[in-house]
């Protein structure tokens, strides 16, 4: 067998670029595996971790008011665990050299003791002292937006009354993980703030002594969730319960469950199609390695080796291709997981991190990349142990040469001889220039795929905040306010533009079905927030009915216009009526419910009432607008359109666009490693019958462009069903990642294709030079002499 080693190490040399160009596509297929299950191992380990460190609560409930003396009935409910009592109120916070308004949430804790559920995660200083009624704790993001550090301070408004508070601590929880402020769709950590406070100076300043209005609760491991539910909202729909709701359906943990769910399928197709790319080139290397050494196979076996022994040295060379790209596969996805764990760290704060490197995620790896580079060569390698020395011989008959289409048409004489010879040697081995047209349109489709997500988010923005919500600036009350506070914020200096809204906290049902959810009162004929069809044509909101986002009509209730929604109202009187969906509307980012809103306000039996407003305001006095806003104690929170915008590219380029990136690169990788090897491979293969031709008087330059064009020609052919490749994967992306928080669109823009059709052109550029160059060098009489 030394001789067979010999041989191995030889053949490895002499196909130095091809494996080169095959352990690339492998190392993409490793990597993007490795990277993904990694990620997603240590960041569910370290989210269980976290919750159960921090006792994160199993159902959550927001009230009005209610007597302390109300949680004792909560005793009675089978299932429950622990129950802490909360006062959770909405403030106005003042920064020192911030000039936008600011708003928050500050959250009780106990006055003696840790709290029993969702303790906070001190990362700096200390929780407030017991009796101290000027200390508070507020959440990392937000401190580190502004800078502030134990010792400093700062002014919030409750209820209107101002107070000043000193900083002692910095602290995480898993409740506030993903923040937003009301009527927002993503974090502003500069403009909403979470802070924590002793329950009875909080109290006091909220009007809530002897009261609660938030209650958290853990269940027992044999707990009937939704019966728990039920009997708590029994309980608390007197004191104007907003309905309880599980874990599951908490806004931090699901937008994080979400994102794992996306790293899952991320682990399961970029290295499906990275592997079975890297299958298909093995395949073609070892048959055609095979096909060359038929001689060299027939004279070993000649000399006695046995088939099992010729099949072995083919495995080998097979385990030692893919070993190359498995080593520096594991090493660069372990340095990609490394980074986008601590990405994902600092953008769900994350107080710490468990990386876990499982011995079972990189044994599958090299396991599933072994077994399919095995599986696609099995046929090549049972051709060259089972080749019959006496047939292995005889030199392979040549393909018969036939008049092509092209030719029978009469085209021909608009060819000169070297383009003929291109048609006919592609036209006389369709199945070997289908399987390289297979393979390049497979890496033009992957460069697609990577790049779409891009256009997709640039489409999100401009549906979004280009044709729907085209305000400057959405500010949120308290509480319903009277239409009549339209009329004064109208009346603030660079105001341009205003309309009112109604939300409401409501249960949409139809039949078995429920979404828990807010339905929006909008007036009639607005210009500043405007509700699109499905072609994206604004629509008027109709007098009676209402309108679901597609996604919340399609997908989660399942109800077409037409039908009858049930609304069950959660706060003021807990209305229940019935309102016919009248159509539905474009909508990516979340979902929403569009009513009248004087409609909305009558089925709620209230009078004229507003939650929030819209406003156009003038660039030249939004400051002073701002400091306007930040002293009004009605004013919940303030969404600045620019600013939301700002938020979501960010956080698009932390996670989407920055995987596309990576999977970008490994694209191109593949893309290379086709299309090279596709030249490589021709290039061994065509060697005499090129050498010939150059002794029968044609130039290097004629030579070349035979090999080269040939290549090409496929290229290009491929370019095109790379195009409905890339379309297939990029549709099969956008409708896995569909979820209620937001929907990719499946857009592919123009430059896209110009870009994935750049990539694999200017891989064949750079195969060319590299092939040109061992042109250049071809020894005509070594390849021309007669094989011993």
């Amino acid at each position: 067998m030394r001789a067979l080693n010999r041989k191995l190490l030889r053949d490895l040399w002499l196909m130095r670029g091809m494996t080169l160009a095959i352990s690339l596509v492998i190392i993409g297929g490793i990597s993007t595996f490795i990277m993904s299950r990694v990620t997603y191992e240590s960041l569910k380990l370290t989210q269980t971790s976290y919750y159960i460190n921090q006792r994160f609560a199993e159902v959550f409930v927001s009230l009005v008011r209610a007597p302390e003396a109300a949680a004792e009935r909560f005793a009675e409910l089978p299932g429950i665990n622990q129950v802490e009592t909360r006062v959770v109120a909405a403030i106005n916070i003042q920064v020192e050299g911030f000039d936008d308004p600011i708003t928050g949430r500050i959250v009780s804790l106990p006055d003696f003791g840790a709290p029993r559920l969702n303790v906070p995660y001190v990362r700096r200083g200390r929780l407030p002292v017991a009796g101290a009624g000027n200390e508070v704790a507020i959440s990392e993001a937000f401190a580190d937006a502004h800078r502030l550090k134990p010792g400093d301070r700062i002014e919030v408004i409750i209820r209107g009354h101002r107070k000043r508070l000193n900083i002692v601590g910095i602290v995480l929880t898993p409740e506030y993980m993903y923040a937003i402020p009301p009527g927002g769709l993503f974090p502003d950590y500069q403009r909403y703030g979470i802070l924590w406070m002793n329950r009875k100076a909080l109290a006091t300043a909220y009007n809530m002594d002897g009261a609660f209005n938030n209650v958290v609760f853990s269940l027992q491991s044999d707990a009937f969730e939704r019966d728990v539910i039920d009997g708590i909202d029994l309980i608390l729909a007197r004191y104007g319960g907003l309905g309880a709701y599980s874990r599951k359906d908490q806004f931090s943990h699901r937008f994080i469950t979400d994102e794992l769910h996306a790293l899952e399928i991320m682990a399961t197709i970029f290295p499906v199609i990275f592997l079975s790319v890297a299958t298909f080139l093995l395949n073609i290397v070892i048959s055609r390695l095979v096909s060359t050494e038929r001689e060299q196979i027939a004279t070993l076996k000649a000399f006695g080796y046995a088939t099992s022994q010729i099949a072995m040295h083919y495995v080998k060379l097979i385990i030692s291709i893919t070993s190359f790209g498995i080593v520096l596969g594991v090493a660069l996805g372990l340095w990609f997981a490394d980074a986008l764990c601590s990405m994902y760290q600092q953008l769900y704060s994350f107080p710490y991190l468990h990386f876990i490197l499982n011995p079972a995620v990189m044994s599958q790896a090299v396991f599933v990349t072994l077994f399919a580079a095995l599986a696609g060569t099995a046929f090549a390698v049972r051709r060259a142990a089972q080749l019959p020395p006496a047939e292995g011989m005889r030199p392979e008959p040549p393909l018969n040469y036939r008049a092509t289409l092209i030719e029978r048409i009469g085209l021909q004489k608009h060819l000169d001889e070297p383009s003929r010879m291109i048609i006919r040697h592609i036209a006389r081995q369709p199945v070997k220039a289908g399987l390289t047209i297979l393979g390049i349109a497979a890496a033009c489709g992957i460069l697609m795929m990577t790049n779409f997500q891009r256009d997709a988010i640039n489409w999100i923005i401009e549906v979004q905040y280009g044709l729907s919500s085209r305000e400057d600036l959405t500010v949120m009350f308290n509480d319903p306010t009277p239409y009549r506070a339209l009329y004064s914020l109208g009346a603030l200096e660079g105001v341009n533009n205003i309309e009112g809204f109604r939300s409401v906290s409501a249960r949409l049902v139809h039949g078995h079905r429920s979404y828990r959810f807010k339905v929006d009162g909008i007036e009639p004929g607005g210009k500043l927030h405007r509700i699109l069809n499905p072609s994206l044509e604004a629509i008027d909101i109709p007098q009676e009915g209402i309108i679901l986002s597609d996604y919340l009509a399609t997908e989660i209730l399942q109800i077409a216009p037409g039908q009858l929604l049930t609304i069950e109202v959660l706060e003021g009187n807990r209305s229940v009526f019935k309102v016919p969906v009248v159509g539905t509307s474009r909508q990516y980012l979340g979902v929403n419910a569009y009513m009248n809103r004087s409609t909305l306000n009558r089925l709620m039996h209230e009078g004229p009432a507003i939650s929030g407003v819209r406003l156009s305001v003038d660039p030249e006095y939004q400051i002073n607008l701002y400091h306007q806003l930040r002293d009004m104690p009605r004013v919940a929170g303030t969404i600045v359109r620019d600013t939301a915008i700002e938020q979501f590219n960010e956080m698009m380029e932390k996670t989407i666009l920055w995987f596309s990136f990576i999977t970008a690169l490994l694209g191109a990788f593949v893309a290379f490693g086709v299309v090279y090897n596709s030249a490589r491979i021709a290039f061994s293969e065509r060697s005499r019958e090129l050498a010939s031709l150059r002794v029968l008087g044609f130039t290097r330059a004629e030579v070349g462009y035979i090999l080269l064009g040939e290549i090409g020609l496929l290229t290009l052919a491929a370019i095109p069903p790379g195009f409905l490749v890339g379309i297939g994967l990029s549709s099969y992306i956008a409708k896995s990642f569909s979820s209620d928080l937001y929907r990719i669109p499946m857009i592919v823009v123009p430059s896209t294709y110009a870009l994935a059709a750049s990539i694999v052109l200017i891989s064949f550029a750079v195969t060319a030079a590299l092939i040109w160059r061992q042109l250049s060098r071809l020894d005509l009489i070594e390849v021309l002499k007669t094989r011993e």
